[in-house]
């Protein structure tokens, strides 16, 4: 694990749900260029109006990335985790946390995923967020997002 695993999600890029409609545009930069590396910047632009933008880091000193999302509805998100296999032979960046569920008067908190995905030539990447309601043992989809590159 180091500061650059994340660098295949660098880009800009239009984003399709899975019915293949475009879902909003982000662009992921890189940021401190010319230091060690392991800094990127989101700016989600979604069709619906919600804009977001997260800080994602590599913690050298704990092995982990973690990152901090908030957007224009209020909703902040803090995750953490790094590469593991994937089924397409191809590492995934996989980052956990908690966050209250959108559904629950209640103060219930979920569990959140976020898994990234490149395909073998960098063109795409497959973004899935999951939740959990009963701590990880079963999970839904709330996002299933393909990644094309802007030209």
């Amino acid at each position: 694990m180091g500061p650059h695993d994340f660098d295949f999600w660098i880009g800009d890029w239009d984003v399709l749900g899975p019915a293949g409609k475009v879902a909003g545009h982000n662009t992921i930069t890189a940021m401190f260029e010319g230091q060690t590396g392991g800094m990127l910047h989101e700016h989600w632009r979604g069709n619906g109006g919600v804009e977001g933008r997260s800080i994602n880091g590599y913690d050298a000193s704990r092995g982990c990335w973690h990152q901090t999302w908030m957007d224009s509805t209020g909703g902040v998100l803090m995750l953490e985790g790094g590469l593991v296999p994937s089924d397409s032979g191809e590492d995934a960046m996989v980052l956990e946390g908690w966050a209250p569920a959108d559904d629950d008067d209640l103060g219930r908190v979920d569990r959140q995923r976020i898994t990234w995905t490149r395909n073998d030539e960098g063109a795409e990447v497959r973004q899935v967020w999951e939740t959990s309601a009963d701590d990880g043992k079963t999970w839904t989809v709330a996002f299933d997002g393909r990644y094309h590159r802007r030209r």
